[in-house]
């Protein structure tokens, strides 16, 4: 994980802009980059089997591919890789070298790119690994987050390097991107491969088991690419102390934290304004059921101010918590706490604290830390409006007696009608 690590000098000038003006405003912002996708095909030899409606997976990944480059939208830069598709030998270690790029990332001419996809015959093995640190090449880098949409029927049959561990790494080096997977084969492994993919870069994983469904979902991934971050998450390192922790403006902020570990940010609030914070964290890899993720807001003296918690069993593939405070949201508990000797300390710096009760299974790499994604944004506070009050005290007495009263008056009306009648019947 690339860590910031801001000087003595820019620190200084931030804190003193940030007291005179509040946290630190985001710059101009510059025109946005065009959304960047690649989509990677396996074309390995087992994309021959005929189980999706009748048809080749091949012929299936085909037809999808053609239907989303002509609804491909204009402003979206696609490229195209594929993996196993030209070495016909047995020679493992060459057909594990087998992927390479045949429609460059950039504005797609469309009959070019489909028929250089309706030449593809499934052939060799199948280096997901591999095509997947070339497919992040591909699409190089810059501020937008870009992404990989890889098509696959089964597992790498060339590790190393293993598909998973290079989405880790991919991950842990801040390069901004997204991997999403599609699996072609109801099989198990390959499914839990393409999920820790998925989750080690932020993605998504989907079961394509018909010609509609996988051309939906890698249409709906591709028109995704442009919902993305503008500008993606800011790499920051959080600390083990709240008052050496990075000081931080609304924004969206990427971290790693290991196993059961605390991390410290803090977020400078003005009087009249309200934090609002969210903290995701995925489960990139293997780890024991039953487990959770803790974001707490502190004052600088370590007295807690609210908390947001979220748990799981081993069913979720991420974790999300988020809370809000404002200094008015602190005020019962400053009564509540006057009669102390200790004097109530109003924070102007929230100290935001992730931690994590994950905990890794036997044999799970604990390194790099489990990705995080941490969302701030100061607001001005806007108190909920009161809620409708029915009186208290002498007042609430009243209107409950007099509700009592009337209650009692229509019942014995009624009571009496009933008996009259049931004499004269």
């Amino acid at each position: 994980m690339i860590n910031f690590r801001r000087s003595t000098a820019v620190l200084l000038g931030l804190l003193a802009t940030t007291a005179l003006t509040g946290p630190a405003q985001a710059d101009e912002e510059p025109a946005p980059e065009p959304p960047r996708v690649e989509l990677v095909l396996d074309v390995s030899g087992s994309m021959r089997a005929a189980d999706i409606d009748g048809r080749t997976r091949i012929s299936v990944a085909q037809q999808a591919f053609n239907e989303v480059v002509d609804a491909l939208p204009e402003e979206t830069q696609l490229g195209i890789r594929v993996l196993g598709a030209t070495y016909r030998g047995k020679d493992k270690k060459v057909g594990c070298q087998d992927t390479q790029q045949i429609v460059p990332v950039g504005p797609v001419d469309r009959p070019a790119a489909k028929a250089a996809v309706a030449t593809l015959r499934p052939t060799g093995f199948t280096p997901v690994g591999l095509a997947l640190r070339s497919a992040a090449q591909d699409l190089g880098t810059g501020a937008t987050t870009r992404r990989i949409v890889l098509i696959t029927d089964g597992e790498d049959t060339c590790a190393p390097p293993d598909p998973c561990e290079v989405a880790r790494e991919l991950a842990a080096q801040g390069t901004s991107l997204v991997v999403d997977t599609l699996g072609l084969a109801p099989d198990e492994k390959v499914r839990r491969q393409l999920l820790c993919i998925a989750s080690a870069t932020g993605g998504t994983y989907t079961a394509a088991q018909s010609a509609e469904e996988l051309t939906d979902r890698i249409k709906q991934l591709v028109e995704r690419a442009a919902d993305t971050h503008t500008r993606a998450p800011t790499v920051v390192g959080g600390t083990s102390a709240c008052d050496s922790a990075p000081l931080l403006a609304p924004g969206v902020y990427a971290d790693r934290e290991a196993f059961s570990e605390h991390r410290y940010y803090r977020v400078p609030i003005r009087p009249g304004q309200e934090l609002r914070a969210s903290v995701s964290m995925a489960l990139d890899r293997a780890v024991n059921r039953d487990y959770g993720v803790l974001l707490r807001a502190t004052a600088a003296d370590g007295r807690e101010l609210v908390r947001g918690a979220d748990a799981g069993s081993g069913r979720a593939d991420v974790l999300s918590a988020g809370l809000r405070w404002s200094a008015s949201a602190d005020d019962e508990d400053a009564a509540e706490t006057e009669q102390s000797s200790a004097p109530v300390i109003e924070p102007t710096t929230v100290c935001l604290v992730v931690s994590n009760s994950f905990a890794p299974r036997p044999g799970t790499a604990a390194t790099p830390g489990m990705p995080v994604e941490l969302t701030i944004d100061v607001v001005a506070a806007a108190p909920a409006p009161d809620g409708p009050d029915l009186g208290r005290g002498w007042v609430l007495l009243a209107l409950l007696t007099v509700a009592g009263l009337i209650t009692g008056l229509l019942a014995g009306l009624l009571t009496r009608w009933w008996v009259a009648t049931w004499r004269e019947n």
